[in-house]
């Protein structure tokens, strides 16, 4: 099957505020942060975002979505669910043969169904096939980080309700816990050598690519009311060995911190933009656009 997704980096530029954008379960849900005061968000965490909006598919988003999709959501299920039923699963996948081949997979009703399964790939493992199916994703999210250091603002909630009988009102100690303001930078890579393997198509890019832009804003909740994506850069190569090296793209387009980098920042204000490449490297690379715009 013919593919023709091109090798991208894309680099995500999240602003947060007053909102957790990443609870961290090993500290309470405090907002994820690096013992040099820097905010973090996980790859897994953005990846949920996306998930979570294509799996509701009686949703208005998925309703607007192009009829090639939206006509035939069979085909962009989501594989990580929370009820997926793990031995239908591995008999889609054909696991179950005596014989198992590449071909056999991408043809099964696995590759056919699951969109998080041909993007970001899969881990499953069965006894006694041939081989386990450990399949590395086309499509690799990186670990935001904060230009600067974050402060983590920590306030009780008071609850109407009662928590404890005999009590007419309640607390919940500490339970708002949220960045007052930061920016992140997110990188993410779309490799379509192992297109091959998982069966991404260049539409399952189209799609995440139409996912991206709406990762917060319509999936908020009340400990993150307001985080938003400045920019999502997405930068096609002009070849599968790349025109430019990742590096100079991601230095290139992530904002400077005006003054003194190491204080928190208090808003938008505080950062120099960028708007686009330098033309030096613009020429070298086949495309460069912001999804959000």
């Amino acid at each position: 099957m013919e593919n023709e997704i091109r090798r991208a980096t894309g680099l995500l530029v999240i602003e947060v505020v007053n909102s957790n954008p990443n609870g961290d379960p090993d500290r309470e849900s405090d907002p994820r942060q690096r013992p040099d005061g820097r905010g973090e968000i996980s790859p897994v965490s953005f990846k949920r975002k996306l998930r979570d909006l294509l799996e509701d598919s009686t949703s208005d988003f998925v309703k607007a979505l192009p009829e090639k999709f939206s006509d035939h959501m069979e085909q962009y299920q989501i594989l990580e669910n929370r009820t997926r039923d793990l031995k239908a699963v591995q008999s889609e996948m054909g696991t179950n043969k005596s014989k198992f081949n590449e071909d056999d997979f991408l043809k099964s009703p696995f590759v056919q169904k699951y969109w998080d399964a041909r993007v970001f790939g899969n881990t499953f493992l069965e006894k006694g096939a041939d081989k386990g199916f450990i399949k590395t994703g086309v499509v690799q999210f990186g670990v935001g980080l904060s230009i600067s250091p974050v402060d983590i603002i920590r306030e009780s909630n008071t609850r109407k309700a009662p928590v404890q009988e005999g009590k007419d009102s309640g607390m919940a100690p500490l339970a708002f816990r949220v960045v007052a303001h930061g920016v992140y930078c997110m990188p993410f890579f779309v490799n379509p050598n192992y297109a091959s393997k998982t069966g991404c198509t260049e539409d399952d890019i189209e799609l995440l690519k139409l996912l991206i832009p709406q990762a917060y804003d319509l999936t908020r909740s009340a400990i993150r009311p307001d985080v938003r994506i400045r920019h999502a850069w997405y930068i096609e190569h002009k070849n599968i060995l790349g025109s430019c090296p990742d590096y100079k793209l991601f230095e290139a387009l992530t904002p400077v911190r005006k003054g003194n980098k190491e204080e928190p920042s208090t808003s938008w204000d505080d950062y120099e933009d960028r708007d686009s490449l330098p033309e030096s490297l613009k020429n070298k690379v086949y495309s460069i656009t912001d999804l959000v715009k």
